[in-house]
């Protein structure tokens, strides 16, 4: 069997490595259009710090993720966030408080913390400490992130905590941000105990949730990173490829369901490679960005057929390819709307950081009219990505909330984020270097009819059984789930094929 994965991110080489396992006489091909593997996963050692220009960790209680890294045996790189600092700071008026003590992503296990933060005015307090007697809903059908926190805690609290939280995960509109499809839980929450504060409360008295109660907005104690970076996964991961598997740099253009059954695909590939773009915009600090320079010189156009495809590639790719022989599957993908982040990282001397930080990192409300999504205080979160005495920070921008800011021209954004961080973190001095990766229509949105849409999509790519569809637009954005997938669609045409 002949075996096209297009796309070499996390999705299609875990694809890739699980078709080796079902399939080890197949011949598979990993295609894509970069130089480098591993899609938005990229970490850059840099003056003895460690730089992740995307995601910088995963979940745990999702178990793929460690469950791969066991198996190619990085088990013991696996490094747990920094347990004296697993606290959120949200902005309010241009300074940090730390979020509530106990408030887990939009639902608050503690009433005190509540009662007292300074994130909430006492109106705000009390609206929200009425949702305990705001009736529940007991349907199934679908609302936005904003209807059901507005709903169950009002305005305040989604504006003031879960907005910022939300938006620092999935990067999205609130306004169009499915429940269902994103944070479902607590929707049950609601139908079974009428309230979410009840429902949480009845938790901590089971014990089910005493580990998460120390917490505060995202579960920190759950997540994890690999101590030479989540590179290195990407790398082991390729490493049990055979050599001629990774087709880097080797963009498929075309895709034709020819007569026999089979997938012809053309591809094309460049005689250039893609350069970093490197630009100083001061003694002190200089920008590195992610950004390609133009292709140059001449291609090479092949074609070769394959007996089934796994399309790992960004959806409006995937939509692209498809067109021609798959248009109705087609039209469905391309129904799922993306958007672009900007991740900015900034390296500093420790005695320039003038305050003591008891959390990870912080969020931005919207209401605040900042760039700044979130921040990231890299290597307080994980001690091992600065040298002693040194510290790094990272910052995202852009998301639904303000998209031009996911293509600003480096010398443009940065400037730009220095000046908010400055006013938020009160950092003396100048950056020792920034880093900064813009990517592009990588961030999927997961809007209110999003879980309908899938079964629709999954209907039609399962009515052909050589191919299948793998990727964070689907049934959960972070690493572990991007794994499952490719796992899942090696899985489904091994079944295919293997009769």
């Amino acid at each position: 069997m002949n075996i096209a994965v297009l796309g070499a991110g996390i999705s299609g080489l875990s694809a890739a490595y699980r078709l080796r396992q079902l399939m080890p006489n197949a011949t598979i091909r990993v295609f894509d259009r970069r130089n480098r593997y591993g899609g938005v996963l990229e970490t850059l050692n840099r003056n003895g710090f460690q730089i992740e220009q995307s995601a910088d960790n995963f979940i745990t209680t999702i178990p793929w993720g460690v469950k791969l890294c066991k198996e190619l045996g990085l088990g013991e790189q696996l490094v747990q966030t920094n347990p004296l600092v697993r606290r959120t700071y949200v902005v309010r008026s241009g300074r940090l408080y730390l979020l509530p003590d106990g408030f887990l992503m939009m639902a608050p296990t503690k009433l005190l913390p509540m009662a007292v933060t300074p994130i909430l005015s006492p109106f705000g307090k009390l609206r929200a400490g009425l949702e305990l007697f705001i009736p529940a809903r007991k349907d199934n059908l679908d609302e936005s992130m904003a209807h059901f926190v507005r709903r169950r805690l009002g305005r305040e609290v989604f504006e003031r905590l879960v907005e910022p939280l939300v938006s620092g995960v999935y990067a999205a509109d609130m306004e169009k941000l499915s429940v269902l499809a994103t944070l479902p839980r607590f929707r049950e929450m609601e139908r079974d105990h009428g309230s979410l504060i009840r429902a949480m409360q009845k938790q901590l008295a089971a014990n089910r949730a005493a580990h998460l109660a120390e917490q505060s907005g995202a579960r920190y104690s759950m997540f994890v990173t690999l101590r030479n970076g989540l590179s290195s996964l990407c790398d082991a991961l390729a490493k049990t490829l055979q050599p001629e598997t990774l087709q880097i740099g080797r963009e498929v253009t075309k895709i034709q369901k020819t007569a026999e059954g089979q997938w012809l695909l053309e591809t094309k590939i460049s005689d250039s490679r893609t350069a970093t773009s490197q630009t100083a915009v001061s003694q002190k600090t200089s920008i590195i960005s992610n950004v390609a320079s133009p292709p140059v010189k001449s291609t090479f156009v092949e074609t070769e057929n394959f007996d089934a495809i796994i399309f790992a590639t960004p959806i409006h790719e995937s939509s692209r390819l498809l067109r021609d022989s798959m248009p109705e599957l087609a039209g469905k993908l391309a129904k799922i709307e993306h958007e672009g982040t900007a991740v900015a990282t900034f390296a500093f001397n420790l005695d320039q950081i003038k305050q003591t930080f008891r959390g990870m990192g912080f969020v931005v409300p919207k209401a605040e009219q900042s760039p700044i999504l979130a921040g990231s205080f890299s290597s307080l979160k994980y001690e091992h990505r600065a040298p002693d005495g040194k510290f790094l920070i990272r910052i995202f921008a852009g998301g639904s909330r303000s998209p031009e800011l996911a293509e600003l021209p480096a010398d443009r954004l940065i400037p730009l984020l220095w000046a908010e961080m400055r006013k938020i973190l009160k950092i003396n001095g100048e950056p020792l270097f920034t880093v900064i990766a813009h990517w592009s229509r990588t961030m999927p949105q997961y809007h209110v009819g999003h879980r309908e849409l899938v079964q629709d999509i999954e209907t039609l790519a399962n009515s052909e059984p050589t191919l299948a569809l793998a990727g964070n637009a689907f049934h959960g954005v972070g690493i572990p789930n991007c794994i499952q997938s490719g796992f899942l669609a090696a899985e489904k045409l091994s079944a295919s094929l293997v009769k």
